[in-house]
């Protein structure tokens, strides 16, 4: 196995000498981290600091302006709009704000990923809600409106939809 190759198996992201650019303000400058398969990583900084441009760098929504940044081997700013949206079906996003559709159920949120990209059968995709919910210390809250909730059980769910996929991990 090669290092590159050894490389990848080992880290899920790895992000090179990145620089990023809001017009003349400078918000990431050489920029290098690993972030190994199968590990938890928090990302903490001030507001403003750069860690959801980091995400957004990370997730295709945005190019660095110089260094690579890799997921699972691949440079994602080198994909393209195919390639790009299969490396996004196999990640977990969970939005700052959660980001939670306002007008369908806690059922409907978590399964809308598994109804957009996959054909799953109404039972299977049941199950795997409920799991999921369950999971994240929400069970039998399925049926309630993202107005019910609390702030802390919103981003639970938000939680739930970003793992609905199982993305990847190893």
């Amino acid at each position: 196995m090669t290092a590159e190759m050894n490389s990848a198996a080992e880290n899920l992201v790895e992000i090179s000498g990145v620089e990023f650019s809001y017009g003349t303000r400078k918000l990431l400058k050489g920029l290098s981290l690993r972030i190994p398969r199968g590990k938890l990583v928090a990302i903490l900084g001030a507001s403003g600091s750069g860690k959801s441009t980091l995400l957004r760098l990370i997730g295709g929504q945005a190019m660095p302006d110089r260094g690579t940044v890799k997921v699972a081997g691949q440079i994602v700013h080198e994909l393209d709009t195919h390639e790009l949206y299969t490396l996004r079906r196999k990640m977990g996003m969970m939005f700052q704000a959660g980001g939670l559709f306002t007008d369908i159920s806690v059922f409907e949120n978590i399964a809308f990923p598994m109804r957009e990209h996959t054909e799953l059968p109404e039972s299977v995709l049941r199950r795997i809600v409920l799991m999921k919910l369950h999971a994240v210390g929400l069970r039998g809250t399925q049926a309630l409106a993202p107005s019910e909730l609390s702030g802390g059980m919103a981003r639970r769910v938000a939680l739930a939809r970003a793992i609905a996929m199982d993305p990847m991990t190893t």
